[in-house]
C-alpha cells in the first residue's frame, strides 16, 4: 500500500471497522471525569465509619487550605480516617487503574492483538518475581521502595521480551501464540515466586508477601504515592504524544514503515516504557489483572480506535473502575476484605472468554 493510500485509509482504521454514531468526545471525557469523582467520593466515605459526601469534601478542602468550609464540624478522628487512611488508598487505586488501562491500550496496538494485557501476558508475574526476590533477599540498592520498583521493572521487561520473542512466529504474532506464550511465561515466573516464598527464612514475611501477590491497595501511605503518580503522568503524556505512531501500527508493520515509522526502534522504546509503568504499579499494589484488557475495549466502543482520543478516555475509565472495585472489595464481606485482584479477575475472566469466542467467530467468518 502506498503512503497516500495509507493516509486516506488511516482514519478508518483508527476509528474502527464498524462506524457508528458516537457521543461528542468532550462530553465523554466530562462524564468519565464525573464518574471518577463520584467513585472517589464513595470510596472516601464508605467503610467501618461512614462519612457523608459533604463532610468528605469539607475535610479535603480544609486540609488543602481552601476557604471552604469556613467552620470545622467533624471530629479529629473522622478527619484522620478520610485524609490519612482512605485518601491515599483511593488515589493509589485511581493511579493504578489509569496506569493499567493505558498500558493495556498501548500494548494491544504494539502487538496488534486485542487480547494483550500486562497480567495475561505474564508481565505482572515477571514484575512480581522481581519485587518478591528483592523482599526475600533483603537487598535494597537505593532504599526499599526504589529498589522494589527497579526490580519489578527488570522482571516486567524480561517477561515482556520473552513473550514477544516466543510468540513471534514467521514475523507475525497470532492471538493463539500470544496467549500461549503469555501463559507459559506467567507460569514460569509464578512458580519461581512460589519457590522463593516457600524457601524464605522469615515465615511471617512470606505470608505478608503471599497476600500481596493477590493484588491489593491496603496499607498505602502518602509517601508511597508520588512514584506511581509521577510515572503514570509521564507515561500517559508520552503515549498520548505517540498516538499517531500507535495508529500507524494498526495498518501493519510494512505500511507503518512506508509512512516513515521505525517500527523496531519504536517497539523497543515502548516496551521499555510499558515495563517501567507495570513494574512501578506492581511494586505498589501487587499484580491486579484484567483492568488493562477490559477498559481499552470499553473505551474503544465509545470514542473509537484513534489512540489520541482513546488513551485519555481509557485512563479515566480504568481509574474509575478500579476505585469502584476497591470499594466493593472493602465492603462486600466487611469486616473481612477481599483482595481487589480477586474481584477484577472475577470480572475479567468471563470477559476474556467472551473476547476469545468473538475473535474465533470473526476468523471463521473471514475464512468463509
Amino acid at each position: 500500500m502506498t503512503g497516500p493510500a495509507l493516509r486516506r485509509r488511516l482514519p478508518r482504521l483508527a476509528g474502527g471497522a464498524a462506524r457508528r454514531s458516537r457521543p461528542p468526545y468532550a462530553l465523554v471525557l466530562v462524564l468519565l471525569t464525573a464518574a471518577l469523582l463520584v467513585s472517589m467520593t464513595v470510596g472516601l466515605g464508605l467503610g467501618s465509619v461512614r462519612v457523608p459526601a459533604g463532610e468528605v469534601w469539607g475535610v479535603l478542602g480544609h486540609r488543602a487550605g481552601l476557604p471552604w468550609p469556613s467552620e470545622v464540624t467533624w471530629t479529629r478522628t473522622r478527619e484522620t480516617i478520610v485524609f490519612d487512611v482512605r485518601a491515599p488508598r483511593v488515589l493509589l487505586g485511581a493511579v493504578t487503574g489509569a496506569g493499567l488501562a493505558v498500558v493495556g491500550t498501548a500494548m494491544q496496538a504494539l502487538v496488534r492483538n486485542p487480547l494483550a494485557d500486562p497480567y495475561l501476558l505474564g508481565i505482572s508475574s515477571g514484575a512480581s518475581f522481581g519485587a518478591v526476590l528483592t523482599i526475600v533477599s533483603g537487598f535494597a540498592l537505593f532504599g526499599t521502595r526504589p529498589s522494589l520498583s527497579l526490580a519489578a521493572f527488570a522482571g516486567a521487561l524480561a517477561a515482556l521480551s520473552l513473550v514477544y520473542v516466543t510468540a513471534r512466529v514467521g514475523g507475525r504474532i497470532t492471538s493463539v501464540h500470544l496467549v500461549l506464550a503469555g501463559v507459559a511465561v506467567a507460569s514460569v515466573f509464578s512458580a519461581l515466586t512460589s519457590f522463593l516464598l516457600l524457601t524464605a527464612d522469615r515465615e511471617n514475611e512470606s505470608r505478608e508477601v503471599l497476600s500481596w501477590t493477590l493484588g491489593g491497595l491496603g496499607g498505602v501511605h502518602w509517601e508511597t504515592l508520588w512514584l506511581p503518580a509521577a510515572v503514570l503522568t509521564a507515561a500517559t503524556v508520552a503515549l498520548f504524544l505517540q498516538g499517531r505512531s500507535l495508529n500507524l501500527l494498526l495498518a501493519g508493520e510494512e505500511a507503518a514503515a512506508t509512512m516513515g515509522l521505525d517500527v523496531r526502534g519504536f517497539r523497543v522504546r515502548m516496551f521499555v516504557l510499558l515495563s517501567v509503568v507495570t513494574g512501578v504499579l506492581v511494586a505498589a499494589t501487587g499484580p491486579i489483572g484484567f483492568v488493562g484488557l477490559m477498559t481499552p475495549h470499553a473505551a474503544r466502543l465509545v470514542v473509537g480506535g484513534d489512540h489520541r482520543r482513546l488513551i485519555p478516555a481509557a485512563a479515566l475509565g480504568g481509574a474509575a473502575f478500579l476505585v469502584c472495585a476497591d470499594v466493593a472489595a472493602r465492603t462486600v464481606t466487611a469486616p473481612q476484605e477481599i483482595p481487589v485482584g480477586v474481584l477484577t479477575a472475577l470480572c475479567g475472566g468471563p470477559f476474556f472468554l467472551w473476547l476469545m469466542r468473538r475473535q474465533a467467530r470473526r476468523r471463521e467468518a473471514h475464512a468463509a
